[in-house]
């Protein structure tokens, strides 16, 4: 998934109407942020299973646990460099290698 200091991408800032009661500050969507941790998570309706993560970027308030609020890791992406970017571009137009 992610591993800390990477760089990753908000792909989804769309959050529930009221969210930002819970939060100090959201993660807006086509920002870059660095990943501080990555943590088990609780969803809104209490479901366990998710995996949070902390933004270097981003501290939010502590829970009623005295645990940190994170983000859904599935509203971020690896940020891509332009080395990568090209990498992609140049293998995506070499024909497919067929084993003899």
């Amino acid at each position: 998934m992610f591993l800390p200091n990477q760089k990753v991408v908000c792909v989804d800032g769309r959050f529930p109407l009221g969210i930002e009661k819970l939060y100090g500050e959201l993660p807006k969507e086509g920002t870059t942020y660095t990943i501080r941790d990555i943590v088990p998570g609780v969803g809104l309706t209490g479901d366990e299973g998710e995996v949070a993560v902390y933004l270097c970027e981003i501290r939010c308030p502590l829970n009623a646990h005295g645990i940190e609020r994170g983000f859904r890791a599935e509203r971020f992406a690896p940020l891509q460099t332009i080395e990568e970017e090209a990498e992609e571009e140049i293998f995506a137009g070499l024909p497919a290698f067929a084993p003899a």
